[in-house]
């Protein structure tokens, strides 16, 4: 399908890096407000530049739009687009308030068009896998879902000066007037939504708690840099997410249920390593020694921390194996070497491949307008939480998703598979004799 975006900032180098994997995607061309971004990108990468907005969207050849506007922008931007007669794809959150969210799926709906958007994690290598895990009943039914993302302490990190392969600035600014919150809670919502349906409660908190990150003046100055979201599921699943600028980077994925619990360390990269553990005595024992804590090989012996698993690769695995990059520097081929290796690889483009396969195979939207704008309420609720805490009933639901057929065909059985330590076999009688008079 023939797409165009809207937006040539920092995050626009993250989706080119894949599009190599995605020829079934065409790009017709780019506008950004800033003339001389899009003229640096067109050049780059070779695309053709729009003049302004409306010649964007009265090219007949565009089917989908690319949102990539700062936050404030999602909804007009998004709204002119969907009222242009263009399917939107627009990154996260889709818009600021939730009745304007509604409105965008309602044009969208009124004139046979397609509405989505980031993030698409849910696609990942890694989600998948867990959630095929929690199908297989490989621990157990699941009861709680512990979610991080502190993304490191700006203020100490202090990335002003960072920029892109294409000289884009990272959006330090903006990620403050914004917030983690905003920014950031999607990663996860998105994934824990789709496991386990609906929220039917949140009780939030969230605190602007370091002021002064920056010398450049905020607006507005008092956006909280910490939240925490406590969620009730209507399968009785509870999660508590957590977000923030201002604690050293922690993005673990974990899901607890009655017999074990699964784990991922980062959202952010799209084949991390899943760890499967099937509690025993011996390993729940174990985690009371300081010396197996301190030493996670060891206590891998004793079964803590369970098993490394086999990954579910989707249609487009491949993508983030390696970034062609033909126009770049040395040193930007290998500073996206090393992030994709190290700290993170996404396929951003995934979210619009797979929504474009949708529309060409004329099969329903994998993510549900009724999902989307659920995720976008919570996103909302949590940020604006404020210093005194809420516990609101959410006014959107949606009926649970299916797995992804690629998870549904899966052959392989992870609680079939699962084979505990050779320690936790042999100690099992030995932690029953020590726990006897």
């Amino acid at each position: 399908m023939k797409i165009a975006f809207i937006g040539c900032g920092h995050v626009f180098d993250y989706y080119m890096s894949t599009i190599w994997a995605h020829p079934e995607l065409e790009i017709c061309g780019v506008f950004d407000i800033n003339e001389i971004r899009s003229n640096i990108v067109g050049k780059h990468y070779n695309l053709h530049v729009y003049e302004d907005i409306e010649t964007l969207l009265n090219d007949s050849k565009v089917q989908i739009v690319i949102n990539l506007t700062n936050i404030g922008a999602h909804y007009e931007i998004t709204k002119r687009a969907l009222e242009a007669d263009k399917h939107v794809y627009s990154e996260k959150p889709l818009s600021t308030e939730v009745q304007h969210t509604q409105e965008l799926f309602s044009i969208a709906k009124s004139r046979g068009l397609v509405f989505s958007g980031a993030p698409c994690n849910i696609f990942s290598d890694s989600v998948n896998t867990m959630w095929k895990a929690i199908i297989d009943g490989a621990i157990g039914k699941p009861v709680l879902v512990y979610a991080e993302l502190d993304d490191s302490p700006l203020h100490v990190y202090n990335n002003e000066d960072s920029q892109g392969p294409t000289g884009a600035p990272w959006p330090y600014v903006e990620e403050l007037e914004q917030g983690c919150t905003f920014e950031h809670i999607g990663y996860h919502l998105v994934w824990i939504c789709a496991m386990f349906g609906p929220v039917i409660s949140v009780t939030a908190f969230s605190k602007l708690l370091i002021e002064n990150k920056t010398n450049t003046p905020l607006s507005p100055n008092d956006t909280p840099d910490y939240s925490v979201g406590c969620l009730n599921f209507a399968n009785g699943v509870t999660a508590r997410i957590t977000c923030s600028i201002v604690a050293p980077r922690d993005h673990r994925m974990r899901i607890i249920g009655e017999e074990g619990e699964i784990l991922s360390d980062s959202y952010s990269h799209y084949q991390a390593p899943v760890f499967l553990e099937r509690y025993s005595k011996v390993s729940l024992n174990a985690r009371k020694a300081r010396t197996l804590r301190n030493h996670p090989w060891f206590g891998n012996l004793f079964g803590v921390g369970g098993n490394r698993i086999k990954l579910i690769r989707s249609w487009k695995s491949k993508a983030i194996k390696s970034d062609p990059g033909n126009r770049h520097s040395i040193k930007q081929k290998f500073i996206s070497w090393l992030r994709r290796r190290e700290t993170h690889a996404q396929d951003k483009m995934l979210g619009i491949a797979e929504m474009a396969k949708s529309i060409t195979q004329n099969k329903p939207q994998f993510l549900t307008a009724d999902f989307l704008m659920h995720i976008n309420e919570i996103t909302l609720l949590v940020q604006r939480a404020g210093s005194k805490g809420t516990s609101t009933v959410p006014v959107t639901t949606f009926k649970p998703l299916n797995p992804p057929e690629n998870v549904v065909k899966y052959a392989y059985n992870f609680l079939n598979n699962y084979r505990s330590s050779f320690l936790e076999r042999v100690l099992e009688g030995v932690v029953e004799f020590f726990h006897r008079r």
